[in-house]
């Protein structure tokens, strides 16, 4: 008898530990389905002018960019991937709302009005009824600071009209060459926190931050966080332009040229100014703080990390010289150009655990493919835009190799950037630029000649008015 109590209280232990061994599992399986199941943090960083070989993770030798170079060895990096067209505001309209740069037939420009867009295609308040807290700061540059609220975004600093500083040293809003004054709209809230000796990149950042550490952590959020930089007036610490002037002056550009002919004005072929080289290189400076910050507040693996730039790097000018910031060799001409110099640009997309970090050099992607990549990530929405998710590539389950994505250049600029208005499309491997005004066309096998300098029109006259009829066919679209 007591043989079989003894059994009986052993079974009766071992059936309470099988119990509570089950219900522990059971909360185990809860807690990581919650994890796994929070919806991720999105802080996208959008520098201003930044060309695609500006990061030495893209060959850059003279800007040294340590933790972009860290970021991209931990993201998905694009290495076909273009902006919208090759300056700011049309840019910056194609990103923020999936569409070409085109309404009306015209191309947006400074003053552009945001609030055309309804609520049924604004990425920005589907990501919010998505249940998120959103921000903006920095470069808006589509209207004024009221038009980001109406946007969909619940808090900005720093934003508005302006489309670069008018200053990057403290005072922000004060000229620091002539009588100090300035024709450039003022950068709203920058005044109230800054100080003698304060410089823009590292005010902006510190303010991003205290967002990121305040914000209410029971909802997720998504900040974009558009940098001034790296748009001129090129100003950069004393100590850091010291320091790159000497690197500089030390380094041996062998035959390369420093200047040749392009369009009405000249291309700049060395990355050869010690200042932009410091803006460039304080920019990766505040990046690495951000970056920090997040590991530090632990939200870093559920915090979906895009980094971009609007175009590629100044480094034309036109009938008028002008101080130019950098070179995009081996890539072809720069900023208002519609050449890969000035499209062409980095795209890292980071989530810890849930992207492989890889490198892709194949699919075509656009700036306008961002924010319905967001969309699908927070809420599996598709808006119909032109832009469209590329989740699936970042999931190592699509490449886009055989796109066909166009551009339309009205805005030229032959006084300043040298360029003349143009059209272009990229079907798989070949581009076709048309200078429609002038009756020409150029085309490119971009895989083989990444540098645009063989010409095939003449070549290959059969894909030439293929090419052609699909570009006009997308601009009587529009």
């Amino acid at each position: 008898m007591k043989t079989i109590n003894f059994f009986i209280v052993i079974v009766s232990i071992s059936l309470a530990f099988s119990c509570k061994s089950k219900i522990a599992t059971s909360k185990n399986k809860t807690s990581e389905t919650t994890i796994s199941t929070k919806k991720p943090n999105i802080l996208i960083i959008h520098v201003d002018d930044l060309g695609f070989h500006d990061l030495s993770v893209n060959g850059s030798k003279i800007y040294q960019t340590p933790h972009l170079d860290k970021l991209a060895s931990e993201a998905v990096v694009f290495n076909n991937a273009y902006a919208n067209y090759p300056r700011c505001v049309p840019s910056r309209y194609a990103m923020m709302t999936g569409n070409y740069p085109i309404k009306n037939g015209n191309v947006p420009d400074d003053g552009f009005k945001m609030n055309t867009i309804s609520d049924n295609k604004n990425f920005v308040k589907n990501i919010k009824n998505a249940g998120y807290q959103t921000a903006y700061f920095g470069k808006w540059h589509l209207g004024d600071k009221n038009s980001l609220k109406k946007f969909g975004y619940d808090y900005s600093f720093a934003a508005g009209h302006a489309g670069s500083p008018i200053s990057f040293l403290y005072p922000f809003n004060v000229a620091k060459k002539g009588n100090g004054k300035s024709k450039k709209s003022p950068i709203p809230d920058v005044d109230k926190v800054s100080k003698e000796g304060d410089y823009l990149m590292d005010v902006m950042t510190d303010n991003v931050a205290k967002y990121i550490k305040n914000v209410d952590k029971n909802k997720p959020f998504m900040a974009m966080f558009s940098f001034y930089a790296v748009h001129q007036p090129l100003e950069a610490k004393e100590k850091d332009i010291a320091r790159n002037k000497e690197e500089i002056k030390n380094f041996d550009f062998g035959n390369q040229p420093e200047f040749i002919k392009e369009g009405t004005g000249r291309t700049k072929m060395r990355q050869n100014h010690p200042t932009y080289a410091a803006m460039v290189e304080t920019m990766d400076e505040n990046v690495g703080k951000l970056l920090k910050l997040l590991k530090d507040l632990d939200i870093d693996k559920n915090t979906i990390i895009v980094f971009s730039s609007d175009h590629g790097g100044l480094s034309n000018d036109g009938t008028r010289k002008r101080d130019l910031a950098t070179s995009n060799f081996p890539l072809r001409a720069g900023k208002g150009w519609l050449y890969d110099g000035g499209i062409k640009v980095p795209l890292f997309v980071k989530w810890a655990n849930h992207f492989q970090p890889k490198k892709d050099n194949e699919s075509l992607v656009m700036l306008m493919d961002v924010f319905p990549t967001i969309l699908d990530i927070t809420s599996q929405k598709d808006l119909k835009t032109n832009g469209k998710s590329f989740l699936p590539i970042l999931k190592n389950k699509e490449k886009w190799n055989n796109r066909t994505v166009f551009w339309h250049s009205s805005k030229a600029r032959p006084v300043s950037t040298g360029d003349t208005k143009s059209s272009a499309i990229r079907k798989g491997n070949y581009k076709l630029i048309h200078w429609y005004k002038e009756k020409r066309v150029e085309l490119y096998d971009m895989a083989k000649d990444p540098s645009e300098s063989n010409d095939l029109s003449k070549e290959k006259p059969q894909l030439v008015a293929q090419l052609l009829k699909e570009l006009n066919t997308w601009k009587s679209e529009f």
